[in-house]
């Protein structure tokens, strides 16, 4: 039983050592309000691996820094916050870059699955009540080189 144990540990201790090794790269994101233009440092979870792992087990957060999950592709989107200890605000966006929706204050750990509005470009996570803070809504407009027009 015990050597059992310790193999299931040492496999688990190995998958998160590999997820840890992937590193995302961080790049400026700006999100265009009424109340003007705010930037943040933002990691780019481009591959599965990265989307698959998101922002879980992490405990704290930036204010300025965000996460852009980006599938290659438009697509419905549906996403949830399992493991995920900091509440975030979920910002769905459209290939050109305009907000399409706005998930606020998601619930930390939840299962409840959160579904985009329709197909969408990419999800940006910044932390719960940014997107409050900064007057965010339906229609602003997000830029990175990802989206059409690019930045």
């Amino acid at each position: 039983m015990f050597q059992r144990l310790v193999l299931v540990c040492g496999l688990l201790i190995a998958a998160m050592a590999a997820h840890a090794g992937e590193l995302m790269p961080v790049e400026p994101v700006v999100i265009q309000t009424d109340k003007g233009e705010f930037s943040f440092n933002t990691e780019i979870a481009r591959s599965l691996a990265q989307r698959q792992k998101g922002l879980m087990f992490r405990r704290k957060m930036a204010d300025d820094a965000a996460m852009l999950f980006y599938w290659g592709k438009v697509q419905p989107v549906s996403m949830w916050m399992k493991n995920t200890f900091i509440p975030l605000d979920m910002v769905f966006i459209a290939a050109d870059g305009k907000v399409t929706g706005i998930a606020r204050n998601t619930v930390p750990q939840s299962l409840e699955v959160i579904s985009s509005p329709g197909a969408v470009a990419a999800v940006l996570e910044i932390k719960a009540g940014i997107s409050s803070a900064i007057g965010l809504k339906t229609g602003d407009l997000v830029r990175h080189k990802i989206f059409i027009g690019g930045q």
